[in-house]
């Protein structure tokens, strides 16, 4: 048996977002005036993938948009974080961006 490699002790593997899309609301009064921003959230992953808590790193100046990320943030799913095969509790950091990607075709209002 070697040696090599066993410094691989303490990594931790984070968690990751099941769907890989992020269930934000992109609030609609900043919508209509073309605004965008980005807000850092901090959130704690329970070793079951949800979301326990939530805090904001970094304001994107916009207090619509930092509590339409904490509210989505809490929504998340994720994939445990693990260390050394073991499910564990970790605090991991969410970007959350929001840009004026064109809607979608299929969302129509009315008949």
């Amino acid at each position: 048996g070697g040696g090599a490699g066993c410094a691989g002790d303490g990594s931790i593997d984070q968690p990751a977002p099941l769907y890989g899309e992020v269930p934000i609301e992109y609030p609609l009064s900043l919508w209509d005036q073309d605004m965008e921003g980005e807000t850092l959230l901090r959130v704690r992953v329970t070793d079951t993938g949800h979301v326990d808590s939530v805090e904001v790193l970094e304001s994107s100046g916009h207090v619509a948009f930092d509590s339409a990320a904490v509210q989505g943030a809490r929504d998340l799913r994720l994939t445990p974080a693990r260390k050394g095969g073991k499910r564990i509790e970790v605090w991991a950091k969410v970007p959350v961006h929001f840009s004026k990607r064109p809607r979608p075709d299929t969302v129509r209002m009315g008949a």
